[in-house]
């Protein structure tokens, strides 16, 4: 059974190009399917039955996992088994029945005018990590960019007068964005004063380092902005609060949704029309007073984006699922109004048409 599961996940990563998070993450949900039908006697996945997987999902239910990670591994096992059904592994397919739980997705959060200035106003930009701190974030929050496409970068990613960007997306899509002038102007300050003190070694390309002069990973760029949030007083943040926030303002600017859709990076329109309908529900709750009216225009809300983004292909589903469980959730959403200059950002479009080269 475990073979099977390996030459899936190989599969998919060759196929259609899932990210390592949505890879882990079918992997792990296939190995708990596994554990638990050998528990039920099954020793092979043809002895499956339809019965077998809705008790699966019952048990999920049982365990109190939360709504996002049931639509995860169920659209795992979908696509699994559809997989095995192809290939002719099974007879039939035990999970073509299997209904997906819906999954209600919080309002992205955003920061206000307000938020954004108290935290940059807290990082010490005279040492080399506060260097780094403040140009990795000024770049994140004027462009969108996801964290991991951040943590991503290497110096070639930037053109020889720092006003474009390439970023390496997801399933190898890549976005040439500009860089807004104030972006510039601590991206040259890091580069000069505060990579070259993090580096050990001038060869190295990441770039944005750590304190070893490796690579900043994910997890070293969350603990960066969850100290600066905290330095700031802001309690409601997660790894995409600047990208929703520069999403936000874009679409409050007027932006064409294909547009903002090309910037970010978002394989389906649905996933970028989020925004348009969290600046409706902000609109509406800013009309209606506290109590119920409050409750049931925020229950419309999530309803609204919760079938704006209902996912048709299984793999879509799993990915935000993944989103969803990493972000851990989020609370309602403040105005935002950003500081930094994004105009310039509606000419850019997904695609190799420059190729920044630094270095």
């Amino acid at each position: 059974m475990e073979q099977a599961i390996q030459d899936f996940i190989l599969a998919l990563a060759a196929e259609r190009g899932a990210s390592r998070n949505t890879l882990g993450a079918y992997q792990t949900d296939l190995r708990q399917l596994e554990d638990y039908l050998r528990q039920e006697g099954i020793t092979a996945w043809t002895q499956a039955q339809p019965a077998h997987l809705a008790d699966f999902i019952a048990y999920l239910r049982e365990r109190e996992y939360a709504a996002t990670s049931i639509a995860r591994k169920a659209a795992a096992v979908k696509s699994f088994f559809r997989a095995l059904g192809i290939s002719g592994a099974i007879p039939e397919n035990p999970a073509h029945e299997l209904a997906l739980p819906r999954v209600e997705r919080d309002l992205p959060q955003t920061l206000t005018a307000d938020e954004v200035a108290r935290l940059f106003r807290h990082i010490d930009s005279t040492t080399p990590s506060g260097q780094r701190d403040d140009a990795m974030l000024r770049l994140l929050y004027a462009t969108g960019l996801r964290v991991s496409e951040v943590v991503a970068l290497s110096v070639t990613d930037l053109d020889a007068d720092l006003t474009h960007i390439r970023a390496a997306g997801r399933n190898g899509k890549a976005r040439i964005l500009p860089v807004p002038a104030s972006v510039r102007a601590a991206l040259v300050d890091y580069l000069e004063r505060g990579r070259p003190q993090l580096a050990r070694q001038e060869s190295v390309r990441p770039l944005f380092l750590n304190h070893h002069g490796a690579r900043l990973t994910r997890q070293g760029f969350w603990l960066i902005m969850k100290g600066h949030a905290r330095a700031a007083g802001i309690a409601h943040i997660t790894p995409h609060t600047l990208r929703h926030t520069f999403a936000l303002d874009l679409v409050d600017r007027g932006v064409e949704l294909r547009d903002v859709q090309e910037l970010l990076g978002h394989a389906n329109l649905s996933t970028t029309q989020v925004y348009r309908h969290l600046r409706r529900a902000q609109s509406d709750l800013a009309g209606v007073g506290a109590g119920i009216a409050t409750t049931t225009a925020m229950t419309t809300a999530m309803t609204t984006i919760a079938d704006a983004t209902d996912a048709s292909d299984d793999a879509m589903l799993v990915d935000v699922a993944v989103s969803v469980d990493a972000r851990g959730g989020s609370s309602e959403a403040g105005a935002a109004a950003p500081a930094e200059d994004t105009s310039d950002l509606v000419c850019a479009r997904v695609g190799s048409g420059r190729s920044p080269s630094r270095g």
